[in-house]
């Protein structure tokens, strides 16, 4: 019979956090395990002292670098690969002879926890048994007396180790946080929490239930003073709002602005100038996520990111807004009044919302813009804009529009090609136009314009297969007068 590795969470630091299994499976084991530094000395084996017994046998786990350089020549990762091996193979001699062990690990095992490692290597060879502890972001929350999240507000983990930009965004898109892994990284994350707006409630927490614990407003905490094990807070925003004394009726305000900003097809070389003033210019940045995360992050500006479907939703949201004197610039990819926000936002300015508001629309360039300058010029001369999307007409208005203009010769930019679910349409549209154009008639199907994953390919109207083509795709339909010759697409201005 081989032993059990226990991997055992010991809560945030406070002996009595720690739960009733794991103080039982501490005080039977044969085998004790703990990770250390060169010095020896183990936070967790101080933690669970009051539970151990004589005869045990203890197993350090010694790192052979934290913080200083290493000779090692696959550097810290390689250093730190070769440990956990190690130390997996110490802890199998164990178990292979029976004896079970237990991996003791400050918070919890699966949190950012030292024993996922050695689980990886060991849980397929021998059976393996997690106990969860008290994590340390819990801990915070309660020796600062506040909630964390409430309601449908949503919280944030985040290592302190990401670069200051994308916690900057990641911090600015979330009701609530938490960042670990502070020590060196605490002048990062400090400088995020400054770039998303959230300093001033962005709170610090250093050994949270432990006798010497620290607990101070962020911004004013000495960066050279923080340790490993302390996180930074942001607390439910809704409780702190209800803390807060009541402030003197506000003025009557006769509404805000809300600025419809198109983002072009891609990144930000295909921002105008007036549409990155106006996103500068926002107090409220709202819109689908993947745009909303298109925004460079300023400090004190508020990102209201929301999912692909709810455009009314969106529309009211920031009108809302606006109504209560904010500045809003609502989002959009291409141009924001080519099947975008901004006949969402003025439908719902018509149903009665945004009293006083004003909306202006800032322009940007479409994707079928962006596709035609990939392959030359093939919107030279008149042509349609159609969406083959039925969520909001029927398809047979769009067949109908098809139809006409097949007939009237005119080239085609068809956004909404297909989705996973809607298979069908484009082979339907394909089958309308092939009534009024050869099959030899050029078709560009442009992807991703402009991002990472873009395509362009020149086919026929005949030759188009449909299984090819998604939702990320714009196509190009030519007239009877449009050319394709040696990768350039063009159709003559005149007949």
């Amino acid at each position: 019979m081989t032993g059990t590795l226990y991997g055992v969470g010991l809560g945030p630091g406070d002996p009595e956090l720690m739960t009733v299994k794991a103080a039982r499976l501490i005080s039977e084991a044969q085998v004790i395990a703990y990770h250390c530094a060169r010095h020896g000395r183990s936070i967790a084996r101080s933690v669970a002292e009051p539970y151990l017994r004589e005869g045990q046998l203890e197993e350090k786990l010694v790192y052979p670098v934290t913080t200083e350089t290493t000779d090692h020549p696959g550097g810290y990762e390689g250093a730190i690969a070769d440990f956990y091996e190690l130390s997996a193979k110490r802890l199998a001699e164990h178990l292979d002879a029976g004896r079970d062990v237990v991996l003791l690990c400050e918070g919890d095992p699966f949190f950012y926890g030292s024993y996922m490692y050695m689980h990886e290597r060991l849980a397929g060879r021998f059976e393996a048994v997690v106990v969860p502890g008290v994590t340390s972001v819990s801990a915070a929350s309660a020796v600062l007396g506040r909630p964390l999240v409430q309601r449908d507000e949503v919280l944030t983990v985040l290592p302190g180790t990401l670069p200051a930009p994308e916690l900057a965004r990641r911090l600015a898109d979330t009701d609530a946080a938490a960042v670990l892994k502070l020590g060196r990284t605490f002048s990062s994350v400090r400088e995020a929490l400054e770039e998303a707006g959230k300093l001033d409630d962005a709170v610090y927490v250093e050994r949270a239930t432990w006798g010497q614990q620290r607990i101070e407003p962020l911004g004013e905490v000495d960066p050279s003073t923080v340790p490993y094990f302390s996180l930074a807070l942001l607390p439910s925003p809704a409780y702190a709002s209800r803390q807060a004394p009541s402030a003197p009726p506000a003025a009557a305000s006769d509404g805000g602005e809300v600025v419809v900003v198109g983002l072009g097809p891609a990144g930000p070389e295909w921002l105008t100038p007036e549409a990155a003033a106006e996103l500068d210019a926002a107090e409220h940045i709202v819109g689908y996520g993947p745009y909303v995360a298109r925004v460079p992050q300023k400090a004190g500006q508020q990102r209201h990111a929301s999912g692909n479907r709810v455009e009314a939703d969106r529309a009211r949201e920031a009108l809302s807004l606006a109504a209560s004197g904010g500045r809003v610039a609502v989002v959009s990819s291409g141009d924001p009044g080519v099947f975008a926000m901004a006949s969402a936002v003025l439908e719902q300015v018509a149903a009665g919302h945004g009293a006083g508001v004003r909306v202006r629309i800032v322009p940007g360039v479409t994707a079928a813009q962006a596709a035609a300058s990939r392959v030359g010029a093939p919107l030279g001369h008149d042509y349609c804009v159609l969406s083959l999307s039925d969520r909001l007409k029927p398809w047979e208005i769009i067949e109908k529009r098809l139809e006409a203009a097949g007939a009237a010769d005119l080239v085609l930019a068809l956004y909404n090609p297909a989705s996973r679910s809607r298979t069908t349409q484009l082979a339907d549209a394909r089958s309308v136009l092939l009534r009024h154009r050869a099959p030899a008639t050029p078709v560009v199907v442009a992807r991703d314009v402009g991002g990472p994953e873009e395509d362009i390919r020149i086919t026929t109207l005949g030759d188009l297969d449909p299984s090819t083509v998604d939702m990320r795709c714009l196509l190009i339909v030519g007239s009877s007068r449009t050319r394709a010759e040696n990768g350039i697409v063009w159709t003559p201005r005149s007949y």
